[in-house]
């Protein structure tokens, strides 16, 4: 013991020598100079041997132009002082009744993990949000005074480096008029832009610019898809990761930009013929957000999720083709992806409201749920659907029974088949990469005695945000040792991957062994708290996936 005293505090001599010549201490990076000038962070101690710098507000971008691509910041004379978040981009408010944010907010924050001497050469994991690409943001709280994307638990844990972006959502993000006058995606090109700025600047940080993970949840997630797909990005990150959200969910991709972009035309009072993109782009940006579509309660018959209709576009440029033909591009591309058990439970519940007040549902609703899914293929694809998700119901199915199903229709139609298709397509143009796959299904925090979801509830959209960031370590009272256990697991994995490409290999100690995504074994990971040897999977609800990826589409289409 007193011979380990002795070499720390030989260690510490040598950090206060290094601190008198360098005027820093050795476990703190200081004013880094990147393209746009110098930047200083605020250092925090983790413990004895352990700290972290942390920068916030850094800009990767200048502020945007209306509909206009990011373009380079022109930069700063004095050190930047990236010690406050900066505001979110410009968005309507929850309630929808008005706008906050600002237009000029293309900036980002990086977490750097020391130990007893300053990183170098650490793998990046750069963080998209979710939002519907109609809200969201990583910059300060997300609500009262939690900030959910605080990227210090994943830095030092695993050992990387973290960081968040701001990109442009709703009617700034995404209209667009479906041609090239305002072909859209500027969302998409900002997050591109943060990527080839993470690239040129990272190793400044100690990062390793040729070591980079994207990473990202529903809107996010998908977003990290369509980055992987884009021909834009070739050669700036090397590994991916999607949860709860790929460019093939229905949710995802805009194909009738047109209508949405003359509705907000209409609102603004611009015309609808060829002077309509020139007159939306005299319009004040907060008129702009405010024009967007609003977001409704739905019903059985026309879901809420639909109404998402500002949203990535095929734009021959960014996308040059569907996505489904551009995973070329993403053959050297680790890539790891997944859903939630019960991903759809948030939006079902919308659809069909006794779901969530526990009320009674009938078998109508989930008649006009697959009614609404399968309108393009009339009577027979209703009659197809049925045939799928009720044939286990047998002559008096049970309310649980009824509930259940609608969230699994929900749950499959806009995540967990679209996700699966981009894995299998993943994998079947892969070079170099590799592809896994996984399902959570760890139960939902808000069941039990007094609290507001069914007991049956499995792992509800966003639910994997909490233990992705480590939420409970950094509030352990509003969690149990088993969500501390599945948080670390997915640290473990998430930084694993980022360092190796494969989960299973890196710092940290994972519970078993998760195997590749292949086309013919098709294998993927549950995880949980309790995870054995028979979390390995294998064909998730294969069948389900099958009537949506190819019996639906297979039958013949209807005029209406």
């Amino acid at each position: 013991m007193f011979a380990y005293i002795l070499a720390l505090a030989s260690v510490f001599s040598v950090g206060l020598a290094v601190q008198d010549q360098t005027c820093r201490p050795l476990f703190q990076l200081g004013v880094v100079e990147t393209e746009g000038g110098s930047v200083q962070g605020t250092n925090v101690r983790l413990g004895l041997r352990r700290s972290m710098d942390v920068f916030k507000g850094i800009p990767f971008a200048a502020k945007p132009g209306t509909f206009e691509k990011p373009k380079p910041h022109p930069g700063w004379t004095n050190t930047l002082k990236a010690t406050k978040f900066a505001k979110r981009c410009l968005q309507k408010s929850m309630l929808q009744t008005s706008s906050f944010g600002v237009e000029d907010c293309l900036h980002l924050n990086i977490w750097v993990p020391h130990g007893l001497y300053v990183s170098s050469n650490l793998p990046v994991m750069v963080w998209f949000y979710g939002g519907g690409f109609l809200a969201g943001g990583s910059m300060g709280p997300n609500f009262f005074d939690n900030y959910l994307y605080g990227g210090q638990e994943i830095a030092d844990r695993g050992d990387v480096i973290v960081v968040s972006v701001g990109y442009r959502v709703g009617t700034l993000g995404f209209l667009s008029s479906g041609d090239s006058q305002l072909p859209g995606n500027y969302g998409l090109w900002d997050q591109h832009a943060a990527i080839a700025w993470v690239h040129r600047n990272i190793r400044s940080f100690g990062g390793d610019p040729d070591n980079v993970t994207l990473f990202g949840e529903s809107a996010g997630g998908s977003s990290v898809s369509y980055q992987t797909l884009s021909p834009y990005n070739k050669g700036l990150f090397k590994r991916a990761i999607s949860q709860s959200g790929v460019a093939m969910c229905p949710w995802a991709i805009s194909r009738n930009p047109r209508n949405v972009a003359e509705e907000v035309a209409v609102k603004v009072g611009c015309p609808t013929d060829d002077k309509m993109v020139a007159c939306l782009k005299s319009v004040n940006a907060k008129k702009l957000v405010m024009a967007a579509p609003l977001f409704v309660s739905g019903s059985p018959d026309k879901p809420a999720l639909n109404a998402m209709v500002l949203s990535p576009v095929v734009d021959g440029d960014f996308l040059p083709e569907d996505p489904v033909r551009l995973f070329h591009n993403a053959a050297d591309i680790d890539y790891l992806a997944g859903v939630n058990s019960m991903d759809g439970h948030l939006f079902t519940s919308q659809d069909i409201p006794a779901i969530a007040d526990k009320g009674n549902i009938t078998v109508d609703d989930v008649t006009a749920l697959l009614r609404f899914y399968t309108k393009d293929k009339g009577q027979a694809g209703l009659e197809a659907a049925l045939a799928e998700y009720t044939a286990h119901w047998g002559p008096s199915p049970s309310q649980d029974q009824v509930k259940i199903t609608a969230v699994e229709v929900g749950t499959d139609h806009y995540f967990l088949a679209p996700v699966q298709t981009a894995i299998y397509l993943h994998a079947a143009a892969a070079k170099s990469g590799h592809t896994y796959s996984y399902l959570l299904s760890e139960p939902s925090l808000l069941i039990g005695p007094g609290r507001p979801y069914h007991t049956w509830v499995g792992a509800d959209h966003a639910d994997d945000l909490q233990y992705v960031f480590g939420k409970p370590f950094t509030t352990p009272k509003a969690y149990g040792d088993a969500q501390r256990d599945l948080s670390g697991y997915f640290i473990s994995f998430w930084t694993n991957f980022a360092w190796t490409g494969d989960p299973n290999v890196g710092k940290s100690k994972v519970p078993l062994t998760w195997p590749k995504f292949t086309c013919s074994e098709q294998k993927y990971l549950e995880i949980n708290s309790k995870m054995d040897r028979t979390s390995v999977g294998q064909k998730m609800r294969s069948r389900f996936v099958h009537f949506w990826t190819n019996t639906l589409p297979n039958l013949p289409s209807v005029k209406y």
